[in-house]
């Protein structure tokens, strides 16, 4: 089970990122239009510059539902390998068969 801090944390950004979402999407374009002065766009960068960091998507940690695990992460199931294999073999997930020979 991973530290309870560090998954409250990764919560706080994924609720910083979903707040700060459109404003971040509106100054990145106008930061990369190339029709608009440099002088408007540059405005746009350091508007963009003074939002929390923790608001950019990148700061989110892809982590494990059942355990917190950031490691060994199956984005298509959003669980960890271990937790995939514990439930796998306790027949928990569907058309999952755990394999042995």
């Amino acid at each position: 089970m991973a530290k309870k801090s560090a998954v409250n944390r990764n919560e706080r950004v994924k609720k910083l990122v979903k707040q700060y979402a459109a404003k971040r999407n509106a100054l990145k374009a106008t930061a990369v239009n190339e029709s608009l002065p440099p002088e408007e766009r540059f405005d746009a960068r350091l508007k963009l510059a003074e939002l929390p960091r923790n608001s950019s998507k990148t700061r989110i940690r892809n982590r494990c539902e059942v355990t917190g695990r950031p490691r060994g992460y199956y984005r298509k199931l959003r669980m960890s390998r271990i937790s995939l294999r514990d439930l796998g073999a306790a027949g928990l997930i569907p058309g999952l068969v755990k394999s042995s020979w």
